[in-house]
Order: C-alpha cells, then sequence, then structure tokens
C-alpha cells in the first residue's frame, strides 16, 4: 500500500497516517525525519545532504529523492509507506513518478483532506486557547499568525500538487472537517475505489 496524503497543515494528515499505519503495518515517512536520519546515519546521500545544510542551503529535489530512494528500500517499506508532507511541489511529484517507475513501483492512492481554512484558523485558535489553560507550551507554529503564513506556503507551492495528480485520475478528495471517525472511513473508501479503477 503506496500512499500519498495531501491536506493543508492542521487538516489532521497525522491523525489519519497514525491510523494507516497501523491498519496497514506499513511506515509514515516523513521527509524531514529521513533527512534527519540520512544525516546521522552518515549515508552518501545523507553526507551531501549535511554538506548542504551546513552551508546554510536548502536540500534539493535531487538529495530528498535520492533520500526517499534509499528509505524505501529498507525492509519496513516492503509492503509500502505513507508519504507525508511530499511531494510539495509539481517538481518533486514528477520526480517521484520517476523515482518509482524505475523500481517498478507505483502508488495505490493520492488522498486528499479537503478543509475550509476559515474553520481550520479557528481550531488552531481553539487549540492554543486549550493549551495554554492547560498549563501547557503551544508550538511555535501553531500560533495564529505563523499559520496563516504556512496556510499561504501551502496554496502557493503545494496545492498545485493536487491538480497535477487530479490531471492524471489519481487524486481522490476526502471532507477533511469531518468528525476523525468519519474521515477515516471516507479515506478507507478513498482507497478501495482507488484500488478498483
Amino acid at each position: 500500500m503506496r500512499l500519498i496524503l495531501l491536506g493543508p497543515p492542521g487538516a489532521g494528515k497525522g491523525t489519519q497516517s497514525s491510523r494507516l499505519v497501523k491498519k496497514y503495518s506499513i511506515p509514515q515517512l516523513s521527509t524531514g525525519d529521513m533527512l534527519r536520519a540520512a544525516v546521522a546515519a552518515g549515508t552518501p546521500i545523507g553526507l551531501k545532504a549535511k554538506a548542504v545544510m551546513d552551508a546554510g542551503g536548502l536540500v534539493s529535489d535531487e538529495i530528498v529523492l535520492g533520500i526517499i530512494a534509499d528509505r524505501i528500500d529498507e525492509p519496513d517499506a516492503a509492503k509500502g509507506f505513507i508519504l507525508d508532507g511530499f511531494p510539495r511541489t509539481v517538481k518533486q511529484a514528477e520526480g517521484l513518478d520517476r523515482l518509482l517507475a524505475d523500481k517498478g513501483l507505483s502508488l495505490d492512492a493520492v488522498v486528499e483532506l479537503k478543509v475550509n481554512e476559515a474553520e481550520l484558523l479557528g481550531r488552531i485558535e481553539k487549540r492554543v486557547k486549550e493549551t495554554l489553560a492547560a498549563g501547557g507550551s503551544v508550538r511555535a507554529d501553531d500560533n495564529p499568525e505563523a499559520f496563516k503564513t504556512r496556510l499561504h506556503a501551502y496554496r502557493e507551492m503545494t496545492a498545485p500538487v493536487s491538480a497535477y495528480y487530479a490531471e492524471r485520475g489519481e487524486l481522490k478528495t476526502v471532507d477533511g472537517m469531518a468528525r476523525i471517525e468519519s474521515v477515516s472511513a471516507a479515506i478507507d473508501d478513498a482507497i478501495a475505489a482507488a484500488q478498483n479503477v
């Protein structure tokens, strides 16, 4: 089961990924985590990434795709994986297609969690208030202004990825504003529909 979960920050991708990891016994692959692991392990591609990061640069698509290529060859990804936070651009989506094709693999489903941005912002503000009221500390990227910036970046860069998969007939959309259980059921339906195409 090879899946991509798309959706803006706060849409519930992490919550749904956790459930899918358990259901299919496949890893959730976060590019940030994979990058840090490759650097820590000192793999050839990790060393390339470290050199770029140490110089204050952004890691190129080529390096990120190399890290993903190495990661999906690991035994725990033999039955599949969930990509969360990747691809972020159409160029990355095209690179992922080539990478998978080179390995004789393809995606089983691309699922996008659709959300109402105003309601999403309300959710974040509520979460901040509840966290503070409980005496907790708020993540730096959870304040409403930072969240608006992340949402804008998502619209600009990542939203075209949805169009890319939609044009190819691979995109399934789910109402991310529904209750968690309803979203889970809709994702299961979307995956089943994608496999029956």
